[in-house]
């Protein structure tokens, strides 16, 4: 695909703009893990897996960061909606993570797709190792969806 696209760190709540491992247990309220941290903010770490995510499909001619100022074709445009663990009357937790996107043709600044791309995957224990293990298989999962509809948008949008 012959077309360019620039990804926006995603926007996210304050309760996820964090370094801090969130857990739910009621649909109202939102703890954090003690003593586990994620190595970067959330939406900082997203950022970069999204755009290593593109980089590894090598579908696409060029892509990258806002803040590198490239002239893009399309910015896609991400906000992170769900990204914690989640503690249900069934069994062990639940990595959910969702994504929102937006595809924006330039320079018109059009949106030309809109999705949500949102992953749920059981731990196999409640243990922090296999809490994170679910939270990376559900992330892979969102994060293919999102570069397959993007890929296939954009280029039904490239003219």
């Amino acid at each position: 695909m012959d077309w360019q696209l620039v990804i926006e760190k995603p926007l996210a709540p304050t309760s996820l703009n964090t370094t801090r491992i969130p857990l739910q247990r009621l649909a109202v309220e939102l703890e954090y893990y003690a003593r586990a941290n994620w190595t970067d903010l959330a939406p900082a770490m997203v950022h970069t897996l999204v755009v290593e995510s593109f980089e590894n499909s090598a579908k696409i001619v060029a892509v990258g960061r806002e803040s590198l100022g490239l002239r893009a074709d399309f910015v896609l445009k991400l906000e992170l909606r769900e990204f914690q663990a989640e503690y249900t009357d069934v069994g062990q937790p639940l990595a959910h993570v969702r994504i929102n996107a937006k595809l924006v043709k330039m320079p018109q600044r059009a949106i030309v797709g809109s999705e949500r791309f949102d992953a749920t995957v059981p731990a196999a224990s409640d243990t922090m190792d296999a809490i994170i293990a679910a939270f990376d298989d559900a992330l892979g999962t969102a994060l293919k969806r999102l570069v397959g509809w993007t890929l296939q948008t954009g280029q039904a949008n490239r003219n």
